[in-house]
């Protein structure tokens, strides 16, 4: 029990093990009292009494325990249930992200091929072009209408 409630987030953390050394405390007092009322020789009866109720107070405790523990792991499966959905819905979003990214790509070369096509048609001695950002003149413009208005690829 220790070492699970160690495992746990700090606020929780700190309230089990206060809990955890009080239920130690209350083992060793037990221990401690049972051992003295064993050495000592005390009647049958009042000993049978004694250890009666130290059991119902165990078993109390032990129930007590469980329920603690079956929250923690009902808490720490929802958890992980909330991590596997985010994982999830991240792994959609790249994959969203990529085709957009894709989609932006193919129309940037539409932009393109659309500009080389429209100097072509206008015959504009000069023009900016959109990679280099420098201006092209006469000898770019016939070397491309050569070419019929056809990219090196």
């Amino acid at each position: 029990m220790d070492l699970e409630a160690r495992s746990l987030q700090p606020n929780v953390k700190a309230v089990l093990l206060a809990k955890l050394r009080e239920y130690k405390s209350d083992l060793n007092n037990l221990k401690s009292e049972h051992k003295r009322l064993a050495s000592t020789n005390s009647n049958q009866a009042a000993r049978d009494d004694l250890l009666e109720s130290g059991m119902a107070d165990a078993m109390s405790v032990s129930a007590n325990q469980r329920g603690r523990l079956m929250m923690s792991t009902e808490r720490l499966n929802e958890s992980s249930d909330r991590i596997k959905e985010s994982r999830r819905t991240m792994l959609e979003t790249e994959e969203l992200g990529l085709w957009i990214l894709q989609d932006l790509h193919q129309q940037r070369q539409s932009l393109l091929h659309a500009n080389d096509t429209v100097f072509l048609l206008l015959k504009v001695p000069y023009r900016l072009h959109l990679l280099t950002g420098k201006f092209e003149g006469k000898d770019e413009r016939k070397r491309l209408m050569r070419k019929g208005g056809r990219k090196n690829k």
